[in-house]
């Protein structure tokens, strides 16, 4: 191996040599099986010879010899038979139309059950003893791709020279060695095919479709170890040289990481991709570094009754293949790291639109936003890599509101009613007007199970959402709706080309989750002002509480420095903490980054710094960035006597690169704290303090405390009362109840009902222990500190509780959930 890697550690390993060989296509055809919680199937891989090898392989073979020089000790293994799938070669005569939207429809599940796999001691499984001695000096190249928790059995190249029509991808072919003409042939045959033009990508996906189903030409010998798969060619020395087209056949393992296998709110099975620290290597074999951008088919099998939902540019119908059984098909035309392909499968019930949702978009759908007079550059030709991009087509352009379904177990379907259907709309034409055209032509938003680690996440054309934003009224489930849908531009158009970066992605949305509320809200400019601060003073103590409460280098917002973005010659690298379980819960690279971008926008003025965000998502949208590619465009834009000191270097020096509260943050002060919000929490504060007080001293005598009014608060202002509470003096039980009956607490959404939960805590107010048992249970993307403070009193029967609540959820919590309450039970 290039590295010794420890699995053990908190670095998450990305393995794939994608300076030799870079993946540009995957076509995906899975079978999902409930029962024995499986997916099996065969995923096909298109390449390019990669960049390094291209640049380097002047002087011959020398150019690549393999970097991973492991000596492999394991016992040979007999081939699996493999029934090969459909392998008819496809009719040039299809209509590639016709093929995009339907996807194919043929039985390929006759594969089930004809697997065999053979586990070694030493964890190493074969096709055949891939270590051959090397007589001749020279070693064969070796493909590396991200693999774990994977059973993979059998490796093969594909014959893309065998489909009826290919012969047009041939006609540029140069073929001069006749030992190697037909190799040459096909490898030339997937270049030409992986570039075609963005106009021919109905064709390009047909003959994708085709090849992935053309017959085997030779098995390639495998190997699998703990964070990878190796594959490799006998006598094949080159990049250039090995096969562009191979087929893996392969199945999931039910304790494999990248998806969870659980129930929803209604008891039903289900399996979905929840955002795992390992990405999807668990799910099929693919190269992980975001510089491995590429488009995907897929087509999945399952169970009728149940939903496949997934990344996918169209709005997948069911093909029915036998009884019982139905076939979905999706695909993506934008490439896109593996990391953000994204599946569900399970008994989901559309939440079907009601008319006023129409209303809202019909009336919505051509009101040009005020940002588009800045859109004069979005005639320039995009710098991404070509595919079908909606920046180019001038009714995507004017799309405010793009088609959207929303997909829920059967017993949410009322609540989702209630407020989500109505929000999206409104949602979706705020964050039109304020950053232009949607990248995605199409959004589905998930209710997912209960063991949902977060809010919320965003993947391309769908959004999970937890249902803990449901409860409550509309504001948690509009400001995270807003949050998710920030990340279509950052996070997926615009991705971080190193993943520590991930302030780009959250702290940019985190800023414009408020951006877009207050458009979606239609608020005055002194009622946005007036939010702003309250925010901004609440992420600030939660901040402030984790910079205390957290390792320093988990702080740092760029921890690699001067070398981020760097791989090393083959384009391995690691995620440095990836795999930290605490990593999970923390939110530095959401406050951080929101702080640093309010502080840009109050130098430089808010509507300046939206246009110059239109123009970084219009120049690198389809492309990978790093912090200096924002920063330099955005300080180019400033007039001189508004950049006060403003350089790329002070901005990593002051915010990116150091731990704790960033300098320019402290010396802003607490301003927000003279808003008017804030200030009215404050009143009503002391009102409750007195009222405390006086109960205190007047014993078990009620007195004039039911005359005291206190003042309706929104949802973000009773966050504030209770969080000040809690750093109060001890409240009585009285006031305690009373507070709950004041504000109906329990029926708040689930941020305020979480500082209502540590105020019972707290106290021990024992009354209370069923709305902590019961946020527990259902609130678990939220309610892992709680376990902590049930703990940290030593008080019996809150240790009881927290052993209770945790037996009850543990099988079906994510798993760095249940590793860090594990931690602080046992």
């Amino acid at each position: 191996m290039e590295t010794q890697l420890d699995p053990m550690k908190d670095d998450l390993p990305l393995m794939a040599n994608t300076s030799y060989m870079l993946v540009k296509h995957y076509i995906l055809d899975l079978d999902v099986d409930f029962k024995s919680k499986v997916i099996e199937g065969v995923i096909v891989l298109f390449f390019e010879t990669g960049s390094r090898y291209r640049k380097t392989s002047s002087t011959g073979k020398e150019g690549c010899q393999s970097q991973f020089d492991e000596t492999c000790k394991m016992r040979a293994s007999e081939p699996c038979h493999i029934p090969v799938t459909n392998v008819s070669a496809c009719s040039s005569k299809t209509n590639y139309n016709d093929f995009a939207i339907c996807g194919k429809g043929e039985d390929t599940s006759d594969t089930n059950g004809n697997h065999s796999n053979e586990e070694h001691a030493s964890g190493i499984s074969s096709s055949k003893d891939c270590c051959d001695t090397e007589n001749h000096g020279n070693k064969d190249f070796l493909l590396v791709l991200d693999c774990c928790d994977l059973s993979v059995l059998k490796v093969e190249e594909v014959d893309v020279a065998a489909v009826s029509g290919i012969e047009k991808f041939t006609r540029s072919a140069k073929l001069t060695d006749v030992s190697k003409e037909l190799e040459n042939l096909r490898n030339q045959i997937v270049h030409e095919l992986v570039t075609l033009p963005a106009d021919r990508w109905k064709e390009q996906l047909y003959y994708f479709t085709c090849c992935s189903q053309a017959p085997g030409c030779g098995e390639l010998l495998f190997t699998t170890g703990t964070w990878s798969l190796e594959i490799r060619k006998s006598g094949i020395q080159t990049p250039t040289d090995f096969p562009h087209a191979i087929r893996i056949w392969y199945k999931t393992k039910p304790e494999g990481r990248s998806v969870t296998w659980t129930t929803d709110q209604s008891g039903r099975p289900c399996v979905y991709t929840m955002g795992s620290p390992i990405n999807n290597r668990a799910l099929f074999p693919c190269q992980e570094p975001p510089v491995a951008l590429s488009t995907w088919q897929a087509s999945v099998r399952t169970a009728a009754g149940f939903v496949v939902l997934m990344s996918g540019e169209n709005s997948a119908e069911p093909v029915q293949l036998r009884e019982g059984i139905l076939s979905w098909y999706y695909y993506v035309t934008m490439p896109m790291p593996a990391s953000t392909f994204t599946i569900a499968v399970g008994c989901w019930q559309e939440v079907k639109q009601q008319s006023f949702t129409a209303a809202i978009q019909t009336n919505r759908e051509f009101s040009l936003p005020s940002s588009q007079a800045d859109f004069r550059w979005h005639e320039e030709i995009c710098g991404h890599v070509e595919y079908p991009c909606r920046f180019q087509s001038p009714a995507a352009r004017l799309q405010a509101v793009i088609p959207y379904r929303v997909f829920a177990p059967s017993c949410l379907m009322e609540r989702c009613e209630e407020h989500l259907l109505q929000l999206i709309p409104q949602c979706l034409s705020a964050a039109y007007t304020t950053l232009g055209t949607h990248p995605f032509s199409r959004l589905d938003v998930l209710i997912v199970p209960s063991n949902f680690s977060s809010l919320g996440m965003a993947s391309p054309h769908i959004i999970f959402l937890s249902q803990s934003v449901l409860p409550g009224g509309s504001h948690l489930c509009g400001t995270r709706l807003c949050h998710e849908i920030a990340h279509a531009w950052f996070g997926l158009a615009i991705g971080a080309r190193d993943w520590t970066e991930e302030w780009l992605s959250e702290g940019f949305a985190t800023f414009l989750e408020d951006i877009f509320w207050a458009t979606a809200q239609q608020l005055s400019h002194d009622e946005v002002k007036g939010h702003q601060e309250l925010k901004a003073l609440l992420r600030w103590r939660r901040l402030r509480d984790e910079v205390q409460n957290s390792e320093e280098e988990l702080q740092v917002l760029r921890p690699k420095k001067e070398s981020t973005g760097e791989s090393s010659e083959s384009g391995a690298s690691v995620v440095k903490h990836g795999l930290k379980a605490e990593k999970v819960f923390m939110q530095v690279h959401y406050l951080k980054g929101y702080f640093l971008l309010r502080s840009l926008a109050r130098s430089i003025g808010e509507a300046s710094y939206l246009a110059s965000l239109r123009k970084f998502v219009h120049k690198f949208h389809g492309q990978l960035v790093l912090s200096q590619d924002f920063l330099c465009m955005l300080l180019e834009d400033i007039p001189e006597q508004k950049k006060s000191g403003l350089t790329v270097e002070s901005i990593f020096q002051n915010w990116l690169d150091t731990s704790g509260i960033p300098k320019p943050l402290l010396e802003e002060g607490e301003t927000w704290k003279e808003c008017q919000l804030v200030q009215q929490v404050s009143g009503e504060v002391a009102k409750w303090i007195q009222t405390n007080e006086r109960i205190r001293k007047s014993g078990k005598k009620k007195r004039k405390q039911d005359e005291v009014v206190f003042q309706k608060l929104l949802p973000d202002q009773l966050v504030l009362l209770l969080e000040s509470l809690l750093e109060g003096k001890t409240l009585c039980p009285r006031i305690l109840q009373c507070l709950e009956k004041t504000y109906q607490l329990r029926e708040q959404d689930a941020e305020v009902r979480h500082r209502w939960c540590e105020l019972v805590v707290k106290h021990k107010y024992v009354p209370g222990y069923g709305d902590v048992e019961k946020f527990l249970r259902e609130d678990q993307a939220m309610g892992v500190y709680l376990y902590g403070e049930l703990m940290v009193n030593e008080d019996a029967k809150q240790q009881e509780l927290a052993h209770k609540c945790f037996a009850a959820a543990r099988e079906h919590m994510d798993a760095s959930s249940a590793k860090v309450v594990a931690e602080m039970l046992f």
